[in-house]
């Protein structure tokens, strides 16, 4: 045969002649195929030992697989007749004809992978089978014997030693010395293998090391393979998961396994995918499940997956790879829309909840965050020991007892003195429920009312109230609560309200009472409050006294009662003397007095027993709500309202005024507004959620009105910012 002309060279438009490659070039260019690289030699004789019907596997590495490959198995062993040809193209044992290929059911069957390592490595076999009394070691170089078999102690099974692997393919091997060491991806292999194979054990370990890096003992549970391999933390987030479509017209298939829930957190998808116990991957089953736990993840976390899928072997056609590694399955698309819609299903499922993992408890941080015990500490350090701060760690709220956790923490302004004068647990142990029962309580109409109380509540809101975390106040009206994953606004007054109202009825005649330093003058109280109604304001002044006079008679004539029931003391001058203890360590507003007494004379209903006893909690539970105080909040541009000589133009530019001079400030009235809204912020905090959580049932309006707004939840915000 003449020699080919060069490309473009010859005649123009003769066409260079066609001829055979040599078979050392094909079979080379053959094992470049199959042996891509050192994990893809490892798989293959994994799957050989396995079709040998090892019950343990040892894998040893060293340099990533370039210098050696060695896989021992405890299988069937080799034929010595068969060690002739055991590495020479197209030999195998699983298949004689094509139809065989039908009903395949062995891993390998092509007869190439050891002949292909022949072609890029040095190979040499080492086997004994059952009966014999020593078994024989072999070496093979393109295909063929380099030698004759040698009788050598063996054990039982085979063992494969590959050395030098592209030692005549200098620019593949260039390019895996160059990068990352192929040794991980071994590990993957075999842990993928010892996952699913649960009655084999598999080690892997580097040549020479002493321990190994992937070490699964058989057993009979598939979490437990899955616990040896990948971890404890692994198997607590996993659920498992059947789906089944048996349908003789079309198609049949099974599949079982586990995936992970909500709470599992990766970098990168782990998927172990076994179809017909054949390790595969397939690109759109994987794409189909990474979309189903994008809606339940956040964008840089990965499930873990794995699934074992059983179909007949007609519908599976395993020669479409040259290593094996893809399938091609009948109704594809149909078998990932029903394994999809099963999974998403099963997360839909179990997704109620959510976990993060928090610090323990260090009570240690407490202390840590009172600055009085800092400076005492920092006074008996030595000048050249730095002070230590607490760490931005100890500043995330993981106990509603730890005070380092909460909002205020974290705004640089100055400490309230309350804080330092009660401590929470001692409040909340006075904080209790004091139901003695008296002859009072046994009203029928007290108990309608209770009733009522008890038959009209939220149960999602009462859930949220018993379980939820005080975070910090929003503003004027909202404070912060955190239930479960959830951050919620909660309208301070609407719930002090309906709180201090259900308390009137629970305490029902069985109040203590606050004295009041001096009687305070009904008349006076409610020409006062007369004065400051907006309704009442074009009514002259002897108007509003004659009203006040009318509603003092009115609060004498049902002194008794409201004495009796309400702990209300009205003397027979007409003053007021007692008050009501609603909530323990909790006293009213005092500039709401006034507003307190005309409600009582004039919106109790007084010839209706149970709409009287209605009305008169009502305004109970109004005077008792933790309303903002009446001096304007000094924090921020409200430090202008405490400005002496404030004019007309000051106040329209209230809000760009910088006070630079204190004595251009009224100092003492600054100092009420300050101790007011500090006494409220206090109370809020350990008296008014403490109580919240022990007596109130929040009524199902407060669903819908506006009481309790939902701002933020994990599960939503992950998605945005990711998973730290």
């Amino acid at each position: 045969m003449d020699e080919p002309s060069p490309r473009g060279g010859g005649c123009a438009g003769e066409p260079p002649r066609i001829r055979r490659l040599e078979e050392s070039v094909v079979n080379r260019i053959a094992a470049g195929e199959v042996i891509q690289r050192p994990s893809s030699a490892v798989k293959e004789l994994i799957e050989n030992s396995l079709d040998a019907g090892a019950s343990s596997v040892s894998v040893a590495v060293k340099d990533g697989g370039l210098k050696l490959i060695q896989v021992s198995d405890d299988g069937h062993g080799i034929r010595f007749e068969d060690l002739a040809i055991l590495c020479e193209r197209h030999t195998t044992s699983k298949l004689s004809a094509y139809e065989d290929l039908q009903t395949i059911k062995s891993m390998g069957f092509r007869g190439e992978a050891l002949a292909s390592m022949t072609y890029v490595g040095h190979v040499t076999v080492t086997t004994i089978t059952e009966g014999q009394l020593h078994g024989y070691r072999v070496s093979y170089r393109d295909g063929v014997m380099e030698n004759e078999p040698k009788p050598c102690a063996a054990v039982k099974g085979t063992q494969v030693m590959v050395e030098n692997l592209f030692y005549n393919m200098v620019a593949r091997k260039k390019t895996l010395q160059n990068s990352n060491d192929d040794y991980p991806k071994i590990v993957d292999f075999i842990s993928r293998f010892a996952v699913h194979h649960i009655n084999v054990t598999f080690s892997c370990r580097k040549h020479g090391a002493n321990r190994a890096d992937v070490h699964s003992a058989s057993t009979s549970s598939r979490l437990d393979a899955i616990r040896s391999v990948y971890g404890a933390s692994v198997v607590r987030d996993l659920i498992e998961i059947k789906v089944s479509d048996e349908d003789a017209a079309d198609s049949i298939f099974k599949m079982d396994g586990y995936i992970s829930n909500a709470n599992y957190v990766a970098k990168k998808i782990t998927m172990i995918l076994f179809i017909n116990d054949r390790l595969v991957d397939c690109t759109a089953l994987k794409r189909a499940i990474e979309f189903v736990y994008s809606a339940t993840l956040p964008q840089a976390s990965k499930p873990f997956i794995y699934m074992s899928i059983h179909l007949p072997s007609e519908h599976v056609d395993v020669n479409i790879h040259p290593t094996k590694k893809e399938v091609s399955l009948l109704n594809q698309e149909r078998i990932i829309e029903t394994i999809r819609n099963a999974i998403e299903e099963k997360l839909m499922n179990s997704n109620t909840t959510r976990i993060f993992q928090t610090q323990a408890l260090n009570l240690s941080g407490i202390a840590q965050a009172n600055p009085q015990k800092d400076k005492v500490s920092e006074a008996s350090m030595g000048s050249g020991t730095k002070s230590q701060k607490i760490p931005v760690s100890q500043m995330v709220r993981t106990d509603p007892r730890n005070p380092s956790g909460r909002l205020h923490t974290y705004w640089h302004g100055q400490s309230s003195n309350l804080e330092k004068k009660f401590d929470l647990v001692s409040v909340r142990n006075v904080v209790r429920s004091r139901r003695n029962q008296k002859d009072a309580g046994d009203l029928s109409s007290r108990h309608e009312l209770l009733v009522e109380i008890d038959s009209s509540f939220h149960p999602g809101l009462l859930d949220i109230v018993k379980n939820c975390t005080y975070v910090g106040l929003a503003d004027e009206a909202f404070a912060l609560i955190q239930h479960n994953t959830r951050l919620y606004l909660v309208n301070v007054v609407n719930i002090s309200k309906e709180l201090m109202y259900q308390q009137a009825l629970c305490r029902f005649g069985n109040f203590n009472a606050i004295q009041l330093s001096e009687p305070a003058p009904l008349q006076e109280l409610l020409v006062m409050a007369l004065k400051d109604d907006e309704l009442m304001s074009d009514e002259k002044d002897d108007e509003k006294l004659e009203i006040a006079e009318v509603n003092t008679e009115i609060l004498k004539e049902n002194a008794e009662m409201i004495n009796e029931y309400f702990s209300i003391h009205i003397d027979q001058d007409g003053k007021l003397t007692r008050l009501p203890v609603v909530l323990d360590q909790y006293t009213p507003d005092m500039d709401r007095l006034p507003e307190f007494v005309l409600a009582l004379g004039n919106d109790v209903t007084w010839d209706d027993e149970k709409e009287c006893f209605r009305t008169v909690a009502a305004a109970v539970g109004n005077f008792y709500a933790l309303h903002p105080p009446i001096l304007p909040n000094p924090s921020g541009n409200g430090i202008h309202l405490y400005k002496k000589n404030r004019d007309s133009t000051a106040d329209e530019h209230a809000e760009n005024d910088l006070i630079s001079d204190e004595n251009d400030v009224d100092q003492e009235l600054l100092a009420e507004a300050e101790v007011a809204w500090a006494q409220r912020e206090w109370t809020i905090q350990h008296v008014l959620f403490p109580s919240m959580r022990l007596f109130l049932k929040p009524p199902k309006s407060m669903a819908t009105d506006g009481t309790f707004v939902q701002v933020a939840s994990l599960e939503k915000l992950y998605k945005i910012f990711e998973r730290c």
